[in-house]
């Protein structure tokens, strides 16, 4: 896959400001959903869109945020190798909290679909970093070293 010089230059953008555009918008939104998920159901806003599409957005973009800092870091090679799978993983346990918390809050409950949801955001999340962020860098990694 051949990257163009924008494409470049977006990469080196992102690693050289990640904590300003990675990191703190990250922490930002994961605090901003938990606290989104802990009000009651009855004080919630409605966005006359679907429950479902609503987890699947939240998880999708949480997904992305996390999937690039895992890949981004520079203090672990194995998660950084492995970053796919560790942001799964990690986000999915989130995810069931997440669920299991709302037992605690009123007018909130555990709901399997909603955690289906929040999966295939996850899993697209994930695919859409590796598909479209990872494997491209890799590859113009992989030819300024031959």
């Amino acid at each position: 896959m051949q990257l163009n010089s924008l494409q470049i230059r977006f990469y080196k953008f992102i690693y050289k400001h990640k904590v300003k555009y990675l990191y703190i918008p990250l922490a930002l939104y994961w605090m901003i959903l938990l606290a989104a998920t802990s009000i009651p159901a009855n004080s919630m806003p409605s966005f006359g869109i679907s429950d479902k599409f609503e987890h699947f957005a939240a998880y999708f973009v949480l997904s992305v945020l996390f999937s690039l800092t895992l890949f981004l870091q520079e203090r672990n090679e194995y998660l950084k190798k492995y970053f796919n799978v560790y942001s799964i993983s990690i986000l999915l346990f989130y995810g069931i909290f997440d669920e299991v918390h709302q037992f605690f809050i009123p007018g909130r409950f555990f709901d399997w679909l909603d955690l289906l949801s929040n999966l295939i955001g996850i899993v697209s999340g994930v695919y859409l970093v590796r598909k479209y962020f990872v494997l491209p860098l890799l590859s113009v990694i992989k030819t300024l070293n031959k």
